[in-house]
């Protein structure tokens, strides 16, 4: 459970990472004589993104803390494995958009998280299985 825990932690910075440089990067590519951070499309995507990753990383601090408590964790594990390595993925997706062409350059950092994230879902135990694990303990922790 804690290697679960561990992947949500490494998901949570993919996203943090892939988040900071859009920021950045959107403040600092103009188009249409404004930089791009100004465009309400980029915002929307900066907005997404931002929540994503926070909520990742509250899942992924509530499956620590309860691990650090000695409690079972493996729906409070899955749950923050699962969801933080799907934000890592989505968010360096919309990290890339953002970059347009640079971000496939590796002069660029998000080229890397781009194609690190996808590793983040299949590591100590597939997105799917997580699912399931959440789901039997949920019925089990929810008895009529």
């Amino acid at each position: 459970e804690i290697g679960r825990v561990n992947i949500a932690a490494r998901s949570v910075g993919i996203a943090k990472r892939a988040l900071a440089e859009s920021v950045k990067y959107a403040q600092m590519r103009k188009t249409m004589g404004k930089p791009i951070c100004e465009h309400q499309a980029i915002q929307l995507k900066l907005g997404e993104m931002a929540a994503k990753t926070r909520a990742a990383e509250l899942l992924t601090q509530d499956a620590a803390a309860a691990f650090d408590r000695g409690e079972r964790i493996d729906m409070e594990a899955g749950m923050a494995k699962f969801f933080a390595s799907e934000t890592a993925v989505e968010v360096s997706l919309e990290a890339m958009r953002i970059h347009g062409g640079y971000g496939y350059s590796k002069e660029y950092v998000i080229e890397r998280l781009y194609r690190d994230a996808p590793l983040m879902c299949i590591g100590e135990g597939t997105n799917e299985m997580q699912r399931i694990i959440i789901a039997k303990q949920l019925v089990a922790r929810n008895p009529i």
